[in-house]
């Protein structure tokens, strides 16, 4: 059977029956629970909540609705998502949503068993992060015509990334309030609620400069908004309009599409600052990692760069 297009899984999703309202509150009494425990970032907590419900709706309330799923029926998903296609990471967030979904209800005495707890998750690949060469990234920080207020924008908020290292959720939302040019640090909200004190460099502090005295008054015009960066609308930019902007950036720039990634520039700092002789535990702090072995896959970045310029140049390669 051929996989299903995405259009074609949005489609099917919208002709299920909408979430009953049990579902719906035991969806929500997990969300809470698990934000209160772990201090779980938004973009995971909206994952388990689209996984859930998605669960819930197919089931439409049978034999007792979500918080009553048995391993037959969740056997019968799992093989509905094989066929239409779903990557393994997808199915993985999916197993992992579940799975702390009916942990929060043995807590609560709501059930006894747990449905996951036998189903092996799917092997991923590792993939490593894509990150650009230093003369690729000056091109690409270069891109913006900064002659405008929007070209100002997109130039200081390439460079902050770069210099800061900043995921694409953390740049778009920060706040105004977040900037500290006296003393050039930036004070960054991650996963979990976690702040983090980040310097900003010379070069990023001077194109912040000069978007905050030339180009946010003029796209704020007399609203008084928070967020420290701004769209013509005086609205804080999407995540979807930042990728956007790097991808037209890139064009100008002569890079590869395929060599840009959402977070190809806090990839490319922490490759940068490994090659350059970074202490590892520092790099954590910068990027913001609660685990040192989230960090430590920049360092098989690096080695296999090391590994093609030992293959490309070495006469015996």
């Amino acid at each position: 059977m051929t996989s299903a297009t995405p259009a074609e899984r949005r489609q099917r999703m919208h002709a299920l029956p909408p979430l009953r309202e049990s579902d719906a509150d035991a969806i929500h009494r997990f969300l809470d629970a698990l934000w209160a425990e772990t201090g779980a970032a938004r973009n995971t907590l909206d994952g388990y909540r689209r996984d859930l419900e998605g669960v819930a709706r197919w089931r439409d309330g049978a034999g007792g609705g979500l918080a009553a799923l048995d391993r037959g029926a969740l056997f019968d998903y799992l093989s509905l998502r094989a066929r239409e296609g779903y990557s393994a990471r997808s199915n993985a967030r999916l197993l992992s949503a579940l799975r702390s979904f009916f942990a929060h209800l043995r807590r609560r005495g709501l059930r006894e068993d747990d449905p996951v707890a036998l189903v092996e998750p799917p092997r991923l690949p590792r993939s490593l992060p894509k990150a650009l060469g230093e003369a690729q990234v000056a091109a690409l920080l270069a891109a913006p015509e900064v002659d405008t207020p929007e070209g100002l924008r997109d130039r200081a908020m390439l460079e902050l990334m770069y210099a800061c290292g900043l995921r694409v959720s953390e740049l778009v939302q920060l706040p105004a309030t977040a900037v500290n040019l006296r003393q050039g640090v930036l004070r960054v909200t991650g996963k979990g609620g976690r702040d983090r004190l980040v310097p900003l460099g010379e070069e990023a502090q001077h194109w912040l400069e000069r978007y905050l005295d030339q180009a946010r008054p003029l796209l704020a015009g007399k609203r008084t908004v928070p967020a420290l960066f701004l769209t013509a609308a005086g609205e804080p930019p999407s995540r979807q309009q930042f990728w956007a902007t790097v991808k037209r950036c890139a064009a100008v720039a002569g890079i590869d599409p395929a060599r840009i990634s959402p977070h190809g520039l806090r990839h490319s700092f922490a490759t940068h600052l490994l090659n350059h002789g970074a202490d590892l535990r520092a790099l954590q702090m910068l990027l913001g990692h609660s685990s040192l072995s989230t960090t430590q896959i920049y360092t098989l970045v690096a080695r296999e760069k090391l590994r093609q310029l030992h293959a490309t140049h070495h006469p015996r390669g």
